[in-house]
């Protein structure tokens, strides 16, 4: 009777193990070694099932005592074996995890020093350059007409003329590096004024729909999204041959989530991301945030990218 319930025990053992087995396949990534050995498992056993139900039909033990003790133990150092494995999966997958989450964390620290470094430079220029160009601009405006001949008159308002150039485009490069709408008024306000610019300077017909308004957001998701948004409309403009682009960006309580599609060209994905930083970047710029990305495009069907970050 003691045997009999030892090889009832051993016939568990190895349904355990062959469970255990099953349940890691998909870890495995159905790895054709791994699933040869956990159908070994399986039949081993079925055979073992068997010889017990024969055992029972008998009514005794048709083996020896010590072949039914070996397969015993057999059954379980099996099963020990296949729960100590499992473990070895576990643990593979936290350093998985804490791999994935140190690349998040460089990735994020390598965008937020590049954003710093955007600010004071723009702050330089701004701070520097501006100054010394408008106190150019006064000086060459209290210069008097009335003692100049024609010709130098026209190389004062030529003069005068690429002061207020120079002056708008130290304002614009200082506002691409880190825009002030961004920093002073969110993310919302700072979309519409760079897509308001690009509608304002090209044919392009671009729609932004959004229910942020005025809501305030963590500086790092604010500045990259924002990013994304002027990559992905740059592309466009640059590459795409688009007439029109929708944007959409939504509060949806616990995420913020992007749509972007413009009827351009088209491309091919993994062509594009193997020869440019653009879709690159953008990937990278979203994942940093431990976000979720789609993008979408077969040539002469356009672009389409969906986007979401927790909130």
């Amino acid at each position: 009777m003691t045997i009999k319930i030892a090889l009832i025990l051993s016939v568990i053992l190895q349904f355990g193990a062959s469970f255990i087995a099953l349940s890691l396949i998909r870890r495995t990534k159905y790895n054709i070694s791994w699933v040869l050995i956990t159908i070994s498992f399986l039949l081993m056993a079925i055979r073992r099932l068997i010889e017990l139900i024969e055992i029972f039909s008998a009514d005794k033990v048709s083996e020896s005592p010590l072949s039914s003790w070996i397969a015993i133990i057999i059954s379980t150092f099996i099963f020990i074996g296949t729960i100590y494995i499992r473990r070895i999966f576990d643990f593979q997958r936290r350093i998985d995890e804490l791999r994935k989450e140190n690349e998040l964390r460089v990735l994020s620290a390598i965008i937020r020093t590049e954003e710093k470094e955007r600010r004071e430079f723009a702050k330089e220029i701004h701070d520097g350059l501006g100054p010394i160009l408008s106190a150019i601009k006064m000086s060459s405006s209290a210069i008097s007409e009335s003692i100049l001949t024609d010709a130098n008159k026209k190389i004062v308002t030529n003069v005068d003329k690429a002061i207020d150039e120079a002056i708008t485009s130290v304002k614009e490069i200082s506002n691409k590096l880190s825009p002030h709408l961004l920093e002073r008024f969110g993310l919302d306000k700072a979309i519409k004024s760079f897509k308001d610019n690009i509608v304002g300077a090209s044919l392009i017909n671009i729609t932004y729909s959004s229910n942020l308004n005025n809501n305030r957001y963590d500086y790092n998701t604010e500045v990259i999204l924002y990013r994304v948004v002027c990559e992905l409309l740059s592309n466009t403009l640059k590459y795409a041959s688009a007439k029109t682009v929708n944007i959409s960006l939504f509060d949806n309580s616990n995420a913020l989530d992007l749509i972007y599609v413009d009827d351009g060209i088209g491309f091919n994905i993994p062509n594009i991301q193997t020869k440019g930083m653009g879709l690159f970047n953008v990937r990278s710029r979203i994942n940093s945030l431990n976000g979720t990305i789609e993008m979408h495009s077969e040539p002469n069907e356009g672009f389409l990218l969906k986007a979401s970050v927790k909130i």
